[in-house]
């Protein structure tokens, strides 16, 4: 039986194995490790509120230090492990300290994706996951000059937003010939498209970038692959996330567009779980493997491999689903919209309150709510009900959405 779990990762997914094994009645000694200073906390409003100011730092935390204190949670913060032994059942630090486990939660997330342009490692360009990272990136909306964001998905355009509403000029490159191209349909890039240029942000599609223009060591603009120069004070890169998997592959487990788990969120070692934006699971809904880049999932899936290492036996496969605030828009996905062969748009976009139903074969795969919480509500409910349905009956506002249920 095991007296000690070590989690590596001390975001969202880890803080909720370290519940979850308490829930499921685990009683040893759980050890935390986390590379930032902080206790776990919230990275979404990372992007949104906490960037304007608008959450205090306390309001971040997932839970008050003292719940890891009164849970006996040992958490081992600005400590980042640099290697698994798993011959031993040891993780050594980067200060070469060893502590051993029966049993490891690898939560360790996905970093952003960095660009290696000329000039990358310039003064003044961001990058956006941890605190620290918003916390420098706010200086932006208090100086003066054009703020240049690549990458218009989640991050690039929250942060266009939040930039616009503070008086910035900003614009947006995008290499995709729309916005949000890898997770919403068209029409929803088509909205957005219009809600950030109507906003008065410099949206640029089908844009490439070049290298980085600079004097003195700091950033003054960016060179397209057309040629064109775009002076700027600053620059935010949001081009997507990397699974860490460092550790893992280093210590011999699977790994493959993240570390590599079964239904049960274990690796190929089976004293070794894993959890959140790091894996890559089975998916017995949609029927592959995939990763995904989310809160819920990150919650859900450590949700399932805190109750088995505490030595149950759950099955993983939560549906997914996504947020995002923009002005006075939120966007609620549920499901995924791959594969789909139809879909419907309810309600007008021009009211910036209607949906997008992704269907297949008759069935909603996933639904693209614009400030429709009833449609995500009643979509998230009908997917996983795997429940046929009426699209003209979905395309009619008159139509109460309840009936489809029935």
């Amino acid at each position: 039986m095991a007296t000690r779990i070590i989690i590596i990762g001390a975001g969202q997914a880890g803080a909720q194995g370290a519940v979850s094994l308490r829930q499921a009645g685990f009683a040893g000694e759980i050890v935390m490790f986390g590379d930032e200073p902080a206790a776990p906390y919230q990275r979404p409003p990372l992007s949104k509120a906490y960037l304007k100011g608008e959450l205090e730092e306390v309001r971040l935390l997932l839970r008050p230090c003292a719940f890891y204190e009164q849970q006996r949670i040992s958490l081992r913060l600005s400590e980042r492990v640099r290697l698994i032994d798993r011959g031993a059942q040891i993780v050594i630090t980067e200060r070469d300290v060893e502590t051993h486990y029966d049993k490891l939660l690898i939560a360790t997330g996905a970093p952003p994706r960095r660009l290696n342009s000329p000039g990358a490692e310039l003064e003044n360009i961001f990058y956006l996951r941890t605190m620290a990272d918003s916390d420098a990136l706010r200086s932006i909306l208090n100086c003066d000059g054009r703020v240049v964001i690549v990458g218009a998905g989640y991050i690039g355009l929250e942060v266009a937003a939040v930039a616009r509403q503070a008086g910035r000029n900003v614009t947006l490159l995008e290499m995709a010939d729309r916005v949000l191209a890898r997770v919403a349909g068209k029409a929803v890039s088509e909205f957005y498209q219009k809600l950030h240029r109507d906003a008065g942000v410099d949206l640029r599609l089908g844009s490439a970038l070049d290298e980085f223009v600079s004097e003195n060591g700091k950033v003054t603009g960016v060179k397209l692959t057309t040629g064109e120069i775009i002076d700027c004070e600053s620059v935010l890169i949001g081009i997507g996330a990397v699974p860490d998997e460092t550790l893992a592959a280093e210590a011999g487990l699977e790994v493959g567009n993240g570390i590599v788990v079964d239904e049960y969120a274990r690796t190929s070692d089976e004293q070794i779980f894993a959890a959140g934006d790091c894996t890559n699971f089975p998916s017995l809904r949609y029927g592959r493997r995939m990763r995904l880049e989310s809160v819920p999932n990150a919650i859900e899936q450590a949700k399932t491999a805190g109750a088995n290492m505490a030595g149950k036996s759950i099955v993983y496969d939560a549906l997914p689903w996504f947020w995002s605030d923009q002005y006075d828009v939120k966007l609620q996905t549920a499901g995924l919209m791959e594969g789909h062969d139809e879909f419907v748009v309810r309600g007008d976009p021009e009211t910036k309150r209607f949906a997008v139903w992704y269907l297949k074969d008759g069935k909603p795969l996933a639904v693209d709510a614009i400030n429709d919480p009833a449609s995500f509500a009643m979509g998230k409910r009908l997917i996983e009900r795997s429940a046929a349905v009426d699209a003209t009956a979905i395309a009619d506002v008159s139509v109460d959405l309840r009936t489809l249920a029935r």
